[in-house]
């Protein structure tokens, strides 16, 4: 089956930085889609960002943007978001994911996922 397995997580202070990557098993990874989620207690899951197979398009959501970057490396099957300048509201747990179409990027659609990683950034 396929595996994403996310890491980079942890505990950081308001304004600090961390990198999210999500590791892919697969070769075929080269022909998804790939996007980050973020569910924070009490609240829904957030599509935070969307980065197409090639990447050359993504999508941010309003509350991440001019902060978070995302990119992917096709050789090592590996997807990455920069966050910086973090703030408090963005303590959730984040998944990756991946669409098998690989254009899919305002309406993707999650088919593989991770298990979550825990980010907490403190005030």
């Amino acid at each position: 089956q396929v595996q994403l397995v996310e890491s980079g997580g942890g505990v950081v202070q308001a304004g600090g930085s961390l990198r999210l990557s999500c590791a892919a098993s697969q070769h075929l990874f080269v022909t998804w889609a790939t996007a980050w989620f973020r569910q924070a207690p009490g609240k829904d899951r957030e599509k935070v960002s969307v980065i197409s197979s090639d990447g050359t398009n993504t999508y941010y959501a309003d509350s991440v943007k001019d902060r978070f970057t995302i990119s992917r490396d096709n050789v090592k099957n590996t997807m990455y978001l920069q966050m910086n300048s973090l703030k408090p509201e963005d303590t959730a747990i984040y998944y990756c994911a991946a669409d098998t179409a690989g254009w899919r990027v305002q309406t993707f659609r999650g088919v593989y996922w991770g298990q979550g990683i825990q980010v907490t950034v403190s005030s």
